[in-house]
C-alpha cells in the first residue's frame, strides 16, 4: 500500500498535468469500488475547474472551483494515469503496467479540457474516490481523526511526549497508528526504527526523551529524502513523466531479511518477524 511519498509523488505529478483544466464530463464503468461510487453525485462535476491537488496522510484531495472537493484513496492497486490530446499515456501510481487485458479495471474517467483525460484504474478495487463539500471534508470520517503530518512543525517533542507517556503499545504500532501521525505505513516506520536504533517490539513508555527525538528527526528525514527519490518501488513505481521510485535502493532492513546489517562496525543480521500480522525487518545487534 502506498505511503506518504509515494502520495505526494502521485499529488504533485496530477497537479503537474491537471491543475486548471475544466472537467467536461464523467464515464463511470464500474462504482463498486471499495465504497460505491454515487453515480449522481459524481455527475455533478461537469463543469467544474481543478484548482488544487493537495495530500492529507494517504488520501489525495483533487480540490475543484464551487466548494467541491475529490477524495481519493489508492488502496492496495489503486492508480490514476493521465492521456493526452496524442494519446500518450502519463504514469502517476503504483504497480503500473500499460497492457490491454487491465483496461477492463479503468473504472473512472475524468475527460477534461485541450484533450486530457483522467483515468483510475484499480484491479482489486480496495480504493475509493467520494465527493465532499470543499469546507466539511475535514470533518469526515476518513481525514478527522487523523494526526499531525510529520513534515510539519506539528510533529514536535512536546506532541510526541504527551502522546507515548503510559502507552502500553509496541512503538512500531504506535509508529503505524494514524491517529498518532499521519501517513507512515510498514515500510518507513522499518526504517525509521532502523536509524533510531529502537527494536520495533519495544514498548511505547519505555522509549527515552533522547529516542523520542530521534523518531521525530528521522522521520523527517526518510520521508523527504524518499520524496527526493520519487517513493519507493516495492513493484513497479512511476511517476507522471514515467521515472520509477528509487528509494528502495536505500532500505536499510526493509525487505533485507538474512542480511548483514548496514551500519559500521555492526556484526548483526536482519531478522524478519511479525507484529500485527505485519512483517517486521531490524537488526538483531544494534537495535535494542
Amino acid at each position: 500500500m502506498p505511503e506518504l511519498p509515494e502520495v505526494e509523488v502521485v499529488k504533485k505529478s496530477l497537479e503537474n498535468k491537471l491543475k486548471n483544466l475544466t472537467i467536461k464530463r464523467v464515464f463511470i464503468n464500474n462504482n463498486k469500488l471499495r465504497y460505491k461510487i454515487d453515480n449522481r453525485k459524481f455527475y455533478k462535476i461537469k463543469g467544474r475547474k481543478i484548482i488544487s491537488i493537495k495530500r492529507r496522510s494517504k488520501y489525495l484531495l483533487i480540490n475543484l472551483n464551487q466548494n467541491l472537493t475529490i477524495l481519493a484513496h489508492l488502496g492496495m492497486t489503486g492508480k490514476f494515469f493521465i492521456v493526452d490530446k496524442k494519446n500518450k499515456k502519463h504514469k502517476t501510481s503504483f504497480y503500473y503496467s500499460i497492457k490491454k487485458k487491465e483496461f477492463k479495471h479503468n473504472h473512472l474517467t475524468f475527460y477534461l479540457e485541450k484533450g486530457f483525460k483522467l483515468i483510475y484504474n484499480d484491479v482489486r478495487k480496495f480504493g475509493f474516490l467520494k465527493l465532499f463539500e470543499s469546507n466539511t471534508i475535514f470533518k469526515c470520517k476518513h481525514l478527522k481523526l487523523i494526526g499531525p503530518e510529520p513534515l510539519t512543525k506539528e510533529f514536535n517533542l512536546s506532541y510526541i511526549i504527551k502522546y507515548f507517556i503510559h502507552k502500553k503499545i509496541l512503538i512500531k504500532n504506535l509508529l503505524m497508528d494514524q491517529k498518532f501521525v499521519a501517513g507512515l505505513g510498514n515500510i518507513y516506520c522499518n526504517e525509521i526504527l532502523f536509524l533510531c536504533k529502537i527494536n520495533p517490539r519495544r514498548i511505547g513508555k519505555t522509549i527515552k526523551k533522547l529516542e523520542l527525538s530521534n523518531i521525530i528527526k528521522f522521520t523527517k528525514k526518510i520521508l523527504r529524502t524518499s520524496i527526493t527519490y520519487g517513493g519507493s518501488s516495492i513493484k513497479n513505481f512511476s511517476n507522471a513523466e514515467g521515472d520509477n521510485g528509487n528509494f528502495q535502493q536505500k532500505f536499510n532492513v526493509y525487505n533485507r531479511e538474512k542480511s548483514k546489517c548496514f551500519r559500521k562496525n555492526c556484526l548483526g543480521v536482519i531478522q524478519k518477524i511479525y507484529i500485527s500480522n505485519r512483517s517486521s525487518f531490524f537488526c538483531s545487534r544494534c537495535q535494542k
